[in-house]
């Protein structure tokens, strides 16, 4: 069998967010979220469920953190829950939730784990929602005050911050699509949203930095690369749409390009926007926005291959598909392309130099569950983790400063509005009695963290 090693000051970590694991919705004075009110929806969660209770990690906080050091974690990725810090969002500030997150800061450190705090993961306080939500610019205004608050509570423990966890989730699928909290289905709003979430990223790093000295500041974004289905001209067109619109709408202003020209013209076209003037972009914004920072995060799990629908030939399929056979998606429905790692770690390096990178989110749902001696052989993620491993350890080999890789999850979870249809976790969690047991794939993870190496076979 033959290993390849990674470097020295590689560091391997598992990811969680707040919503998903946390519970305790309603406890120590943290008020409602959007996904508080979304869930609450009759057909917004596949399976009725919600993140009451989750994993109840507010409560087994210290029995979790046990369990990462079990496994070797150097590097724990975990949000922030604004409505813990802040239950109205903008102005009172709950002591309770700082001394929560400041309890489990000093616990990762205590057991030699490096904490990795995301500041946003889609959990947007009611009250800012009731008031516009991020399509309204107080909304920016009001994420920098929260960002500040934390900062300076724990910014001199925590030494990597992420200001936002996918602004393409948190615009489109919230306020275009709705498939996610608060639920809207609105372009021109979510097109705002974007470029909200965006400005309150680069309004927030400089505050960061000076409450939290020598820290690493940056932002995840997650990517879908696109394929054309064929060659020809309008299956291209196809793909550069979908790319503009899921990857180069953020990557471009982030890295001082400004939004990028075909899409402004694409969504003109469309009404989305007016055509004079963009009413919710203000001078000075996009130097904001592109504001250096020391990583780029980033969250891929599959690839997409783009049709142009309009083809007579391609009216009846789906615009966007996969071409791996479906025993080879993941329970999501995912195509497994670990190729398309390498392929998406390498075009950011080399057309966006963005500087160090992070994949802050890899990893796959597999329901395999407990046998009888409660054991759980999740081959199946074993090898997805090892194949996107492979590639990731490709590209640093071509010259990308890739520094750490963090899996999803590392618990089963409220897997948003799948509810708890989907298990992504390396360590499965019995909701009913809060049991956690090690898969197979985290036993198998352990002994890559502890090597540094993985097998190729």
């Amino acid at each position: 069998m033959s290993r390849l090693l990674f470097p020295d000051t590689f560091k391997w970590g598992a990811a969680t967010s707040a919503y998903q694991i946390e519970g305790a919705w309603n406890e120590d004075g943290r008020g409602p979220s959007i996904w508080d009110y979304f869930t609450r929806k009759p057909g917004c969660i596949e399976d009725g469920s919600s993140g009451d209770i989750a994993c109840d990690h507010y409560h087994r906080w210290q029995d979790d953190i046990a369990l990462m050091k079990d496994l070797g974690l150097q590097t724990y990725r975990f949000s922030i829950a604004w409505s813990r810090i802040m239950p109205d969002g903008r102005n009172s500030i709950n002591q309770a939730g700082l001394d929560f997150y400041s309890r489990l800061v000093d616990m990762l450190l205590e057991q030699n784990i490096q904490p990795f705090a995301t500041l946003y993961h889609w959990d947007l306080p009611q009250a800012l929602q009731d008031t516009g939500g991020w399509p309204d610019r107080s909304t920016a205004e009001a994420f920098v005050t929260y960002a500040d608050i934390v900062s300076r509570h724990l910014g001199d423990r925590v030494k990597q911050w992420i200001t936002h966890n996918e602004p393409w989730c948190i615009s489109f699928l919230g306020y275009q699509k709705g498939s996610k909290a608060p639920g809207m289905q609105d372009w021109t709003a979510a097109l705002a949203a974007s470029h909200h979430v965006l400005l309150s990223h680069g309004w927030a790093v400089p505050v960061i930095r000076q409450n939290s000295p020598q820290a690493e500041v940056g932002i995840t974004l997650n990517f879908n690369p696109a394929v054309p289905a064929s060659p020809s001209v309008a299956d291209r067109d196809a793909a550069r749409q979908h790319d503009g619109y899921f990857n180069r709408w953020f990557l471009d202003p982030l890295y001082g390009r400004q939004y990028p020209a075909d899409m402004i013209t694409t969504y003109t076209e469309a009404d989305y926007l007016p055509t004079d003037h963009i009413p919710f972009i203000q001078d000075g914004d996009f130097s904001a926005i592109a504001v250096p920072t020391d990583f780029l995060g980033v969250n891929y799990y599959n690839r997409i291959i783009v049709r142009d629908e309009s083809l007579p030939e391609q009216q009846n399929l789906p615009r966007t598909n996969f071409l791996a056979p479906k025993d080879e998606w993941t329970d999501m429905g995912w195509e497994v392309y670990p190729q398309g790692l390498y392929e998406l770690l390498m075009r950011l390096h080399f057309e966006y130099q963005p500087g160090k990178l992070y994949i802050t989110e890899n990893g796959a749902s597999y329901g395999d569950a407990p046998n009888g001696d409660k054991q759980i052989h999740d081959l199946r993620r074993t090898n997805y983790l090892r194949n996107h491993f492979i590639a990731a350890h490709q590209a640093i080999e071509s010259g990308v400063p890739l520094a750490g890789y963090f899996v999803w999850s590392l618990m089963d979870n409220f897997e948003w509005e799948q509810g708890y249809t989907q298990r992504f976790g390396i360590v499965w969690v019995d909701y009913t009695t809060q049991e956690r047991i090690l898969k197979n794939s985290a036993i198998w993870y352990r002994n890559v963290i502890t090597t540094n190496t993985v097998d190729t076979n």
